[in-house]
C-alpha cells in the first residue's frame, strides 16, 4: 500500500494537472485515480512491487481502454511491464519524466527536490497571460517528447482558461489524435475551422485526421490544396511525400521529394527517400547513388535500417564490424507516418501535429541511474 506522503503527492499531481476527479482508489501497488473524460492514471510508489498482472487488473481483457491508461511512477519500471503498458498502447510516464512533472507543478519538493528559485526578473505579461503561457509551455513539451496523455491534460486546461485560443484547440486535436481517439480529434479541428476557415495547422489536423480513418485520397487533397495557396509551404509538402508513401504511390512521392531537395539538397534522409523512390520507379542505378549520397551526407546506419523496416525493404548491410550489433530489427507493424516524413529544414518550422502513432522520445532531463 502507498504511503500516506505519495498519496498526497499523487492527489496534488492531479489537482495540479485540472483533473475532474470522478473515482478514486487504493490499489496494492499505489492509487488509481479515474478522471471524467475517462482516462485511468495509475500511480505506483515502488515499482518493484509492480506485476504484468497489476496492469492486467488495471485495464482487463478489453484494451479498446489501454490507450486511455497513464503509469506514473518516481522509479523505472522492469522493462517487461513497461512493455506491457506500451504494448496496449498506454502511456508510461517514468523516472525522470515523473520527478520533471512534479517539478513543472510546483510539487518537486514530495521527491526531496529543491525549490525552484522564484523569477526575478520584469513582468512583461498579465498574470493570466503568464499562466496561459506556462500551461501552454508544459503540454507542448509533453507533446514533443511523445507523452500525449499529458500535453492533453494541459492543453484542456489552456481551453477551459482561453476558450478561444486556437493554439491551445489545435494542441488539444494534435494530442487526441496522437492517442488514437480519431472521431474526438477530427470534431476537435472542425470546432477551429468553423471560426478559422483558414487556419493551417487546423486544416493539417483535419487531414491526418482523414488519413488516420484510411481516406488517404482526401488526406492527399488536402495537402495538395495547401500547396496550390502557398507553393512555400515546405511542412505541407513533407506531409504530403509521406501520405503519398503510406499510399504506395512512389511516382507522386518522387516529384514531391525532388521539389523539396530544390531547397534542402543536403538533407540525408531526403536523399535516402528519394533513392527509394527512383528505385520504385524504374531507376535502380541512380536510387544506389542517392542512397551512397545519403550515406556521406551523414545518414546513420542505425537510422538507414529503421527506415528499411518501415518501407518494408532489406536491411542494408552494415558498414562496419559493429554495424551488424547495432542495427534494429524490422518491426511488425505497418509504418508509422512519422518514420519517413522528411524534415523540412527551410521555411517555416514544421509542425507538431503528430500521425496516428506517436514514437517515445528521449527523457527530457539526465538520465535515470541504470538499475544494479
Amino acid at each position: 500500500m502507498a504511503t500516506p506522503t505519495f498519496v498526497e503527492l499523487a492527489s496534488g499531481l492531479v489537482e495540479a494537472m485540472g483533473q475532474t476527479l470522478e473515482a478514486a482508489k487504493p490499489i496494492p501497488e499505489g492509487l488509481a485515480v479515474q478522471t471524467g473524460d475517462g482516462f485511468l492514471y495509475a500511480f505506483f510508489e515502488d515499482p518493484d512491487q509492480v506485476s504484468i498482472e497489476s496492469v492486467r487488473r488495471l485495464v482487463g481483457e478489453d484494451d479498446s481502454l489501454a490507450p486511455r491508461l497513464v503509469v506514473l511512477t518516481p522509479g523505472r519500471l522492469p522493462l517487461a511491464i513497461s512493455a506491457e503498458v506500451t504494448r496496449r498502447g498506454g502511456t508510461l510516464v517514468e523516472a525522470t519524466r515523473f520527478h520533471e512533472l512534479a517539478r513543472q507543478l510546483g510539487l518537486g519538493a514530495y521527491l526531496g527536490d529543491e525549490p525552484r528559485a522564484p523569477h526575478t526578473g520584469p513582468r512583461r505579461l498579465l498574470p493570466s497571460a503568464q499562466q496561459l503561457d506556462a500551461i501552454m509551455g508544459r503540454a507542448s513539451t509533453w507533446l514533443d517528447w511523445g507523452v500525449p496523455a499529458l500535453a492533453l491534460r494541459f492543453y484542456r486546461q489552456a481551453v477551459n482558461l482561453k476558450p478561444e485560443f486556437v493554439p491551445a484547440r489545435n494542441g488539444l486535436g494534435r494530442s487526441l489524435l496522437a492517442l488514437g481517439l480519431v472521431p474526438e480529434a477530427e470534431r476537435t479541428f472542425d470546432e477551429v475551422l468553423a471560426t478559422h476557415s483558414e487556419d493551417v495547422e487546423a486544416r493539417l489536423g483535419k487531414a491526418a485526421a482523414l488519413g488516420a480513418q484510411a481516406r488517404p485520397q482526401d488526406e492527399i487533397e488536402v495537402y495538395r490544396t495547401l500547396l496550390a495557396e502557398d507553393q512555400a509551404r515546405l511542412e505541407v509538402r513533407a506531409h504530403l511525400v509521406a501520405a503519398l508513401i503510406e499510399l504506395g504511390d512512389w511516382a507522386g512521392a518522387r516529384v514531391e521529394i525532388e521539389a523539396l531537395l530544390e531547397r534542402t539538397p543536403e538533407d540525408a534522409q531526403l536523399r535516402f527517400l528519394h533513392g527509394v523512390s527512383l528505385e520504385r520507379t524504374g531507376s535502380a542505378r541512380d536510387g544506389a547513388r542517392e542512397r551512397a549520397e545519403a550515406r556521406a551526407l551523414g545518414l546513420a546506419f542505425e537510422r538507414e535500417a529503421a527506415l528499411c523496416g518501415h518501407l518494408g525493404l532489406p536491411a542494408p548491410e552494415p558498414r562496419g564490424p559493429s554495424d551488424a550489433l547495432r542495427a534494429p530489427a524490422p518491426p511488425s507493424h505497418p509504418a508509422r507516418r512519422t518514420s519517413t516524413r522528411p524534415r523540412a529544414s527551410g521555411g517555416r518550422r514544421p509542425p507538431t501535429s503528430p500521425p496516428r502513432r506517436v514514437v517515445r522520445k528521449r527523457e527530457p532531463s539526465s538520465a535515470p541511474r541504470k538499475r544494479k
